[in-house]
């Protein structure tokens, strides 16, 4: 049988009525939903199936309630998936950790939960990201070095998503002379909503805390490798996984690297568990340069899950 490389989205992938139809069947999923309430002490079934788009971008309630409808898709699909890895997208990684068994379902909502709350605490004024689109690697990573040199405050390439889509983020003023400098090169940066410098140096007193609290869960060895977003390698020692996964909130979504190393070590299916389909829509400009002999799927909602 196939092995299957299992993707998870993150943040960006929200969409309403995510999740419903999953919890209206299982009721395995149904308690995944009350528990991140608990643990939230938001609404969450609320806010996704009923709310307006601002309230579902809020980053305390995205965490918990994507990582939820994830892990609800899974559990519907993943009998009729053979998965030989996993790996995902930023806060999508949680969710390979809970498929993988290296954490409890459990476990893991409690995580995403408390990160979701320290990450949307830990905004400063003046700190953003922008997403910088129809430019190569290396003239963006040129840029990124300019600018944080010029105006000596902090920039960083958090996000490696495609060839040509990048995300930046640090510092405003550094952010917008790198912005300038990337319409000056034809390319386009846009500002996007968020709520602080995610994925970078200036959110390390979060990442401290939250650090402090995954060392006192309980980590198993992965079931099937996890591609880290971190290294876009996977770690068979549960010890090494957990001290990955510390450093993940300020370390760059090595993305592009995740989906070539997973080629390269020869997975040649896809399936995306998770709304929207975003990440499915990335496997075509990742693995171009790879070879043209891998397929793709996105499991989004419970009948893509039951059609597989």
């Amino acid at each position: 049988m196939t092995k299957i490389a299992i993707l998870f989205p993150g943040q960006g992938s929200q969409e309403k009525g995510m999740g419903k139809d999953v919890a209206e069947k299982y009721s395995e999923a149904l308690d995944l939903w009350k528990l991140a309430e608990a643990e939230s002490g938001l609404p969450l079934r609320e806010i996704y199936w009923d709310g307006e788009a601002e309230d579902m971008a809020n980053t305390r309630a995205l965490q918990p309630a994507l990582t939820v409808t994830n892990l609800s898709l899974w559990l519907a699909a993943k009998s009729k998936l053979n998965a030989g890895a996993t790996g995902g997208h930023s806060l999508g990684e949680f969710a390979s950790l809970a498929a993988a068994g290296v954490l409890s379902m459990e476990d893991t909502i409690k995580a995403v939960t408390l990160r979701g709350k320290l990450m949307s605490e830990s905004g400063g004024a003046g700190h953003g990201m922008a997403a910088i689109v129809k430019m190569k690697q290396d003239a963006v990573e040129e840029i990124v070095e300019n600018a944080a040199k010029e105006t000596g405050k902090e920039l960083k390439i958090a996000n490696y998503n495609s060839p040509a889509q990048f995300v930046i983020s640090g510092e405003k003023e550094a952010l917008d002379v790198a912005s300038e400098q990337v319409k000056a090169a034809k390319g386009r940066a846009i500002a996007l909503a968020v709520s602080g410098a995610f994925h970078s140096p200036l959110i390390q007193e979060a990442a401290d805390e939250f650090a402090s609290f995954l060392g006192g869960l309980n980590w198993n060895a992965p079931a099937f490798p996890i591609f880290h977003n971190a290294t876009a390698l996977p770690e068979p020692d549960a010890d090494k996984t957990m001290a990955i996964m510390q450093k993940q909130m300020t370390s760059s979504v090595l993305w592009i690297q995740t989906l070539q190393s997973m080629y390269g070590m020869g997975l040649r299916h896809f399936v995306e568990v998770g709304p929207k389909g975003v990440l499915f829509k990335m496997l075509k400009p990742n693995l171009k340069a790879s070879g043209d002999d891998w397929t793709g799927a996105a499991v989004g909602n419970l009948e893509q899950a039951e059609a597989l």
